[in-house]
Parts: structure tokens; C-alpha cells; sequence
């Protein structure tokens, strides 16, 4: 008898098994999957220095660096991706640029002395496939765009725009430099999250 249930069971784990697998060898039940979030077709992203036109502002001088360095950290950690130098061949190219950086005051202690401050930074990506000109990083829209005149070109589209901040409580023991490095890991782990294929 208990050959005969063990059978059975065995028999419905074939039945419900068999069918979720897919033609990528992928699992998918109850709409669950072990497909990977990122496209496998890509192998390579070569990432520019992003560009700061925040230039005059002396706070964020040097932070498209740092931002950079960040993004590319990210990737290599968190993605099947390898990153390639500037001049290298790639499959995609992400570029940014440092559109916003503003501080700003939350609350004050009884002596006007900053209590609570946040870092904002707004950056514009655009990730694109090399191998066939398709911007990777395209808004999402829930209705197509209305076709162009007859006679103009496509508009193109926008870069994508990205936010992050980071929190200052001086009391805490945070400086104004933690947080400026908060907001860029932050900034880093969105826009590589954008990179993610869509559900």
C-alpha cells in the first residue's frame, strides 16, 4: 500500500513538475520562475564617465566620479554583465548625466542648527544595445506615443530619469560627506535596477 501511495505521489510531482518547464529551461509554477532578471543575450556594458552639469557648484564637484565608480561597482556585484573599459567593443553603452543635486533643510534644532537635511540627486540615463541601436532604458508607456506629422522625423526619445537621496542627521554622527555618499550607493542601486528586465 504504501509502494502503491508513494507511486502516486510521485506521479502528481512528474504532473505538476513537466509542465512548468520551459523551452529556456527555465522553472515556472504558480508564477514563480528561476528566469534571471537581467537579458542573458548581453554580455558586455561599457559605461562612459558620467557627465555633472552641476559643474559650477562646488558640493558636487568630482561626484560623477564617485557616481561612476558606484554604478559600475553595482553591476559587477549584482548583475550577469561585465563591464569594459571606454574604448573597448560592448554590447550596450549606459550613459548619465547628473541633472539635480539639492539639498534639502527637513527640521531644525532650538539653537537653528540643522537637525535633519536630505541630499536629492536626479540623474538622466540612457542605456543603449550597440548591436542595434535600441534604447534599452526607454520609459515604459501605457499608451504608444501619437505618431509624428507627416514630413518629421520620430521624436526621440527621453533619457530616463532617475532618483535617490541621502539623510544628514547630525546627531547621528553622519556628515554632510556620508550622506553626499549615501545618495550616490543609492543612486547606483536604482539605476542598475532599472537595467532589470520588465515583468
Amino acid at each position: 500500500m504504501s509502494l502503491k501511495r508513494t507511486g502516486l505521489g510521485l506521479l502528481a510531482v512528474v504532473c505538476l513538475v513537466l509542465p512548468s518547464c520551459q523551452e529556456d529551461r527555465n522553472w515556472c509554477v504558480l508564477g514563480y520562475t528561476t528566469k534571471p532578471n537581467y537579458d542573458c543575450s548581453i554580455h558586455t556594458v561599457r559605461i562612459p564617465i558620467f557627465k555633472n552639469n552641476m559643474m559650477g557648484d562646488s558640493v558636487t564637484r568630482g561626484i560623477e566620479f564617485q557616481l561612476t565608480q558606484a554604478v559600475v561597482r553595482e553591476i559587477e556585484l549584482k548583475t550577469p554583465y561585465k563591464v569594459v573599459g571606454p574604448n573597448e567593443n560592448a554590447d550596450t553603452e549606459l550613459t548619465g548625466t547628473i541633472t539635480s543635486y539639492a539639498k534639502v533643510l527637513l527640521n531644525r534644532n532650538q539653537l537653528n542648527e540643522v537637525r535633519e537635511e536630505e541630499n536629492d540627486l536626479v540623474v538622466a540615463i540612457e542605456w543603449r544595445d550597440l548591436r542595434t541601436g535600441e534604447l534599452l532604458s526607454t520609459p515604459h508607456r501605457t499608451t504608444p506615443a501619437p505618431p509624428p506629422p507627416p514630413g518629421m522625423p520620430p521624436p526621440k526619445d527621453p533619457p530616463t530619469l532617475v532618483f535617490a537621496k541621502g539623510d544628514f542627521i547630525p546627531e547621528l554622527g553622519q556628515t554632510t560627506t556620508t550622506s553626499r555618499q549615501q545618495a550616490v550607493n543609492n543612486m547606483a542601486v536604482e539605476i542598475v535596477s532599472k537595467m532589470e528586465t520588465p515583468w
